[in-house]
């Protein structure tokens, strides 16, 4: 199989095999006017299998979805056909409007205007509350 080059835009590598079609929704690709390539089950020495995500345009990525969703993923920048920067991501501390509060007493559930705040209150484990109400809001990478 071959996927055409991107000579501007950016490369998602190392997705968990099979997350590759949950991501592209979560992060809103299909909004997109550009070529996106959604690549899955490519072999790797690293991870067995993976997918990839190949967005030709540079856009506006939000880096603490990418961490939520899954911290080894990493982004490459692609400028005139080559590796301008790697990102490496992280567990983000803090997640805005990425999950939803479950707890139908938060007062998010009653104000709709307001922000849905997590903080990261256990890096192990991955679990982030809610800065309402306290209430967990599931481990990362689970609720996508």
């Amino acid at each position: 199989m071959v996927v055409d080059k991107i000579e501007n835009g950016i490369v998602l590598d190392h997705i968990k095999a099979g997350n590759a079609m949950a991501l592209y929704r979560y992060l809103n690709l299909d909004e997109l006017d550009c070529s996106v390539a959604i690549i899955k089950n490519v072999k790797s020495r690293k991870m067995g299998k993976k997918d990839i995500i190949k967005i030709d345009s540079m856009i506006d990525i939000n880096l603490d979805v990418l961490g939520y969703f899954d911290e080894n993923i990493t982004v490459n920048i692609i400028r005139g056909g080559e590796r301008a920067e790697k990102k490496h991501l992280s567990l983000p501390r803090e997640i805005v409007n990425i999950v939803k509060c479950k707890n139908p007493r938060c007062i998010t559930s009653t104000e709709q205007e307001l922000d849905h705040i997590f903080r990261l209150t256990d890096p192990q484990r991955r679990v982030y509350r809610c800065a309402y109400c306290d209430s967990a809001g599931g481990n990362a990478g689970g609720n996508v």
